[in-house]
């Protein structure tokens, strides 16, 4: 950690720390950050303040963009594995995409180590779409979302879902904390009141620019680093429920985690840059390109994919396919891995009729199945596959 460098921070405090490394027996003292709460009245430069206002203004096209779908939640499903996938890459957690696919239709027991943290972040997402109708963003909130994240894992600890009681640092893994890329404020009323400051900043009401708000959100909450683990995932998470808590987005159909994985050193620089500095412009500049660049690639990707399910529609009605298959197909586009209790839900058919449906698929070369043969059989759409992992 930059010790001289956050010494100097004008936005915060180094303060002393000490403890017992249980590896060795052996004391050790070294330094926290405690950040200041964030601004009351924040200023944007000129460039920073643009940059995010086309932000918002691509955010609110996506959103037009869905909601103009007969089935919005469709769409949605890919689009969550796919910033599942790499949030948790983020946090050095790698799975295939056709694998946090599969991970769907797994019980607990056929899941790798992988497919459970990406899904346990699938299934926190769906918790917070159904949480901020009623609650606002809060530690509480926070929490419990922290709690399904982690939930099964090595970071299912004993203080999961409330914020830490205890010291934390951020780098390699079983290292001396002298040897950390950051060390966050200790576990202690610092935190709570970090947090409550944070919480209180988050949902005030004024008109400073959305985007800007989610950067500077997301800089405090990762500098705070409330919870023992699942920050990074949680963090990314909130920021997409702050679009739609201020009614901007209505679905969480935003992927900041794929251009952020592929920037990930800049990513961590520039939080720190902020702490060091002290200068916010950047890092929302940073942020807002993101937040512009994945909002409008989000909007050629649906265009791509309808296109996809109309040519996909279109080739099979050629072929003489109707009915209850021809209906299953229209769903590829958000299930381009399923089964056939998936498809029978689908289409709302029986089960033999659906069975029936998902074999005149495999027949015309649509749907591959890929469990050889056994029991809870999975098919795959190899077409629609190639484009929704690539989702940006």
């Amino acid at each position: 950690m930059d010790v001289d460098g956050l010494r100097k921070s004008p936005i915060g405090e180094l303060v002393p720390i000490s403890g017992t490394d249980p590896r060795t027996g052996l004391g050790w003292s070294y330094w926290a950050f405690v950040p200041q709460p964030l601004p009351a009245s924040p200023t944007l430069g000129a460039r920073a303040a643009n940059i995010a206002g086309l932000a918002a203004m691509e955010v609110a096209r996506l959103d037009q963009a869905v909601s103009q779908l007969p089935r919005p939640e469709i769409l949605v499903r890919p689009t969550v594995r796919r910033e599942a996938a790499s949030t948790s890459a983020l946090e050095g957690t790698y799975a295939s995409f056709d694998d946090v696919l599969e991970a769907d239709f797994l019980d607990d027991r056929q899941l790798t180590v992988e497919q459970r943290e990406i899904r346990n972040y699938v299934t926190a997402t769906d918790q917070a779409v159904e949480l901020i109708k009623t609650y606002p963003i809060s530690r509480n909130l926070a929490g419990r979302l922290q709690a399904t994240i982690v939930k099964g894992t090595q970071g299912d600890s004993f203080d999961a879902g409330d914020i830490r009681q205890r010291q934390v640092a951020i780098g390699p893994k079983n290292r001396p904390i002298e040897e950390a890329r950051f060390v966050p404020v200790p576990g202690d009323d610092r935190l709570v009141q970090g947090m409550s400051d944070w919480e209180k900043w988050v949902n005030r009401d004024d008109d400073f620019m959305i985007v800007a708000r989610m950067a500077m959100a997301h800089y405090q909450f990762e500098t705070l680093h409330p919870f023992a683990d699942g920050n990074g995932r949680l963090g990314r998470l909130i920021a997409i429920l702050q679009l739609m808590q201020d009614g901007v987005l209505r679905w969480p159909v935003l992927n900041l985690a794929p251009w952020l994985e592929q920037r990930r050193d800049v990513y961590q620089q520039g939080l720190l840059d902020v702490t060091l500095t002290g200068d916010f412009d950047p890092w929302i500049e940073f942020f807002a390109e993101a937040v512009h660049v994945q909002a409008r690639a989000g909007v050629q990707k649906i265009t791509q994919l309808l296109i996809l399910r109309d040519s996909i529609v279109e080739d099979l009605r050629v072929q003489g396919v109707k009915g209850t298959a021809l209906h299953l197909a229209e769903f590829l586009i958000g299930y381009p891995v399923l089964d056939v209790p998936t498809a029978r839900i689908l289409t709302g058919k029986g089960f033999e009729t659906a069975n029936q449906a998902v074999a005149k698929l495999v027949d015309k070369g649509l749907l591959v199945e890929i469990t050889g043969k056994r029991q809870n059989r999975l098919f795959v759409c190899r077409q629609v596959l190639n484009v929704t992992q690539f989702l940006v």
